[in-house]
């Protein structure tokens, strides 16, 4: 069994609609560039807020990649 490393890089989605969405997008945004992502975690979640109002949700994800030198 060869032995492999991974890199992890912190990413900020944001959406309209919900966290979850928000993430989505950091993740699939991540997906376009890097090669073999594996794990996705949440790392802070939080709201930007206009006028009294939510505008949009924002969601801080540590994205693991394999490390290919």
């Amino acid at each position: 069994m060869s032995e492999s490393i991974y890199k992890v890089i912190e990413l900020v989605g944001s959406s309209p609609t919900s966290w979850e969405e928000a993430a989505k997008h950091a993740v699939e945004e991540a997906g376009k560039t890097l090669k073999n992502l594996r794990i996705a975690e949440i790392k802070k979640l939080d709201m930007r807020i206009e006028d009294g109002k939510v505008v949009s949700y924002r969601a801080r994800v540590n994205i693991s990649f394999k490390y290919e030198p």
